[in-house]
């Protein structure tokens, strides 16, 4: 739960920022014909959509199970963070491309070049503070893992959609001032245009970077190994337990994980004793992994659940 908050106040921080880097940047671009700017304002507006989306997000996936999903509404944010990755392709990339072709191809000189370094200015250090924030937010949810590991094995798309969005900002943004200077530098207008063309490209490959992610987690992903080898220890040291068939395991959520367990129990043990047994599995786990909401088990003989697989695959 106080990592949700964190999550939020992150988002909270970069819509805030965001809204009047948008205002100021439309403004310079309005003021001075920058197609590198216009971009940029395009950019930030985008960004605002995508943290609104996420409040969204966070909103819909807390909302408790009913009989229409049994399993709870989780896996609406990974929904709504994959919406972020398609609307920052279809609208941050597709504008801020068109709009750097049209300029490279009818360059103009860009008016009053101050405005657009001052407001470029400021925006970098509004960004580079939400980034920090950001930053800080996911080094405590990765933890000892390598970055990239640390992306892949995360479970909560808004503790890397908002360092990842903002990493892009920064990076555009320094495109575009660099663009902005070399056109008035060089005087050639065109490079403005290729200012806007760098801003579509980084945005691209950020939209790509997140739509994979949230394909996977839509995908239904299972627990880390660590986790599943933690689960296949308290199994294995029940002395009624012979042997684990299968340990099946999907996140609904960033803290919400189905277990689904298929056990062959010592055929000497009475009903009463099974059930006991299932119990005390399914509250170990729970204790060991707060996350863990559910716990299925399934009392089968290994060689029927072989039988079984062997039958689903065929079939398959």
């Amino acid at each position: 739960m106080a990592h949700s908050s964190s999550s939020r106040l992150v988002i909270f921080a970069a819509l805030g920022g965001n809204v009047l880097i948008a205002a100021g940047k439309f403004a310079a671009a309005f003021w001075t014909g920058s197609s590198a700017m216009l971009s940029e304002a395009i950019h930030s507006l985008v960004d605002c959509g995508n943290q609104l989306m996420l409040l969204h997000g966070l909103k819909q996936a807390a909302r408790p199970a009913d009989a229409q999903h049994p399993f709870g509404y989780g896996l609406l944010l990974y929904f709504w963070t994959f919406v972020v990755a398609v609307l920052i392709f279809g609208v941050g990339a597709g504008v801020s491309i068109i709009e750097g072709i049209d300029k490279v191809r009818h360059p103009h000189p860009v008016e009053n070049p101050w405005v657009n370094y001052l407001v470029l200015g400021g925006s970098i250090v509004f960004e580079g503070a939400v980034w920090v924030l950001a930053l800080r937010e996911f080094r405590e949810v990765k933890g000892a893992r390598g970055w990239i590991e640390a992306i892949q094995r995360s479970k909560d798309p808004t503790s890397f959609t908002v360092l990842f969005e903002d990493s892009a900002a920064l990076l555009g943004l320094l495109a575009a001032l660099l663009c902005v200077w070399l056109s008035q530098a060089l005087d050639m207008p065109l490079l403005d245009g290729v200012g806007s063309l760098l801003v579509g490209a980084i945005l691209t490959v950020t939209a790509g970077f997140l739509a994979w992610e949230s394909k996977s987690l839509l995908a239904g992903e299972s627990v880390s190994p660590e986790v599943r080898a933690s689960i296949q220890r308290i199994v294995a040291s029940e002395p009624d337990v012979s042997r684990a068939n299968e340990i099946l395991t999907m996140h609904f959520g960033p803290r919400d994980v189905l277990v689904a367990l298929s056990l062959d129990f010592d055929d000497r043990q009475s009903a009463a004793a099974v059930e006991r047994t299932v119990s005390r599995i399914e509250r170990r786990i729970r204790d060991a992994h707060p996350e863990v909401r559910r716990v299925f088990v399934e009392a089968q003989d290994r060689e029927a659940h072989r039988q079984l697989e062997a039958e689903r695959d065929a079939g398959g």
